[in-house]
């Protein structure tokens, strides 16, 4: 009968150092894929909200606020918002969600984004080119109660796991430490970790 011949000691060291040196160069490898992956993750939300934003910001151009009280800002905005990007099909109607503070019509929160607004269709009442032609006050409230959503829902942040982003405010300075509160003109990350290419996920 012949004798089963087994792995001697030195054999079973020397694969398991082998084994053990291959593992140590694989998982930072592993690491880094999994961090280069989140960060297109992250580059992917952040234009998924800001598009989100530009797209409601669009959609605000020549609206008419009739028996709502303007700023002289908001008069002179609305007296130089002709041209209208054929890209907007609607106008947003509900006036009451910009505050005074909000003559810029950037949505006030994220939120706003997610749970939608009461738009009209552009040019239902005629106008001229590049004209609204609209008029909140004239359309019957199954027009001016359909609602447009800007967002399916309030993404997550993949580096932190939450839906909880940094906001900007178009009043805000560059440097700004928090959101002044005025309307969200964009959005960072809160994570304050340092990117692959040594920037910080919070200056994206």
């Amino acid at each position: 009968m012949k004798q089963q011949r087994g792995f001697s000691l030195i054999e079973l060291v020397i694969t398991i150092t082998v084994l053990t040196i291959l593992t140590m160069g694989v998982l930072p490898l592993v690491k880094v894929a999994v961090k280069r992956q989140k960060e297109q993750q992250l580059r992917d939300t952040l234009r998924q909200i800001r598009t989100a934003i530009d797209e409601f910001h669009r959609d605000t151009i020549g609206m008419v606020c009739t028996g709502v009280a303007l700023t002289s800002q908001q008069q002179v905005q609305q007296q130089q918002s002709s041209f209208i990007d054929p890209r907007s099909k609607v106008v947003i109607s509900d006036c009451t969600i910009f505050g005074v503070d909000n003559p810029d019509h950037y949505p006030p929160d994220l939120e706003t984004l997610v749970n939608g607004v009461n738009v009209l269709p552009r040019g239902s009442m005629g106008g001229g080119r590049g004209q609204l032609g609209v008029n909140a006050t004239d359309v019957g409230g199954q027009l001016s109660t359909k609602q447009k959503v800007y967002l399916r829902g309030l993404p997550v942040d993949p580096m932190t796991g939450k839906s909880d982003w940094e906001l900007r405010s178009s009043y805000d300075p560059h440097d700004a430490g928090s959101w002044g509160g005025e309307n969200v003109w964009d959005v960072r990350s809160k994570s304050r970790e340092t990117a692959l290419n040594g920037e910080k996920y919070s200056d994206w």
